[in-house]
């Protein structure tokens, strides 16, 4: 659940598929759990329909990777790390 992530982690890490572009709920959720956001598509969604080109994540996720299938995943938890030891994290 977004809502608890701020008891159990440092930075949110989600892939919010058909969500992507239909969601507010999910943007409400995530910009109240305060964390960092990273946006994950394992597809490259702007080479996708055009109405998959808009995100209701992207502007308040700190970066997006997309496009590198399962690869992205890593991606994202490596960039997860940087994110949480940053200085000045409290965590």
């Amino acid at each position: 659940m977004i809502q608890k992530a701020p008891e159990e982690a440092d930075v949110i890490v989600i892939n919010p598929g058909a969500y992507t572009h239909t969601s507010v709920a999910i943007r409400d959720a995530l910009l109240g759990a305060g964390l960092p956001v990273i946006e994950v598509h394992m597809s490259n969604i702007h080479k996708r329909e055009p109405f998959r080109h808009h995100s209701y994540v992207s502007d308040i996720a700190v970066g997006s990777i997309i496009g590198f299938g399962p690869d992205s995943y890593l991606m994202a938890l490596e960039a997860a790390v940087k994110i949480s030891s940053l200085p000045g994290d409290d965590t």
